[in-house]
């Protein structure tokens, strides 16, 4: 993977407001820089949300941080990848794939790590606001 980036994305779970207990990782070795967004779009899959890019003009809100100390980052980005299901037996299919990303924020763009869901996606609902924060506390479903 690139080891220039030291930035992540994170869109759902893993965002300030869920107290996730993998949380700590982020809010231990990360300085958060603001509420940004990616192109694509989010889906309900029960306990978690979804990410598939798209071509469509919808973005997926979530929150951009970018690492405190360079020298801690492969470490921390190990125990995130465990937690959305990239570390699988041989054969195995991981839940999840992480990828650099352009991130918009504050009328920019700046290249981050963002989990995409690397299954397929079928009958499950699509959360059409982008937020997944807004979407679990009933505003725009």
């Amino acid at each position: 993977m690139q080891s220039n980036i030291y930035r992540l994305f994170v869109y759902g779970s893993l965002r300030s407001g869920f107290h996730n207990s993998v949380y700590s990782y982020i809010s231990r070795y990360f300085i958060f820089d603001g509420i940004g967004s990616v192109p694509g779009q989010l889906f309900d899959m029960g306990e978690y949300p979804a990410a598939i890019p798209c071509t469509e003009d919808r973005l997926i809100t979530g929150e951009l941080y970018h690492i405190a100390q360079k020298e801690d980052f492969d470490w921390v980005m190990e125990q995130l990848d465990d937690y959305e299901g990239l570390l699988v037996e041989p054969g195995g299919i991981p839940l999840f794939r992480r990828e650099p990303v352009n991130v918009l924020f504050k009328n920019s763009t700046v290249i981050a790590w963002m989990y995409w869901y690397n299954r397929s996606i079928t009958d499950e609902h699509r959360i059409d606001s982008g937020d997944y924060v807004a979407y679990k506390m009933g505003i725009g479903k």
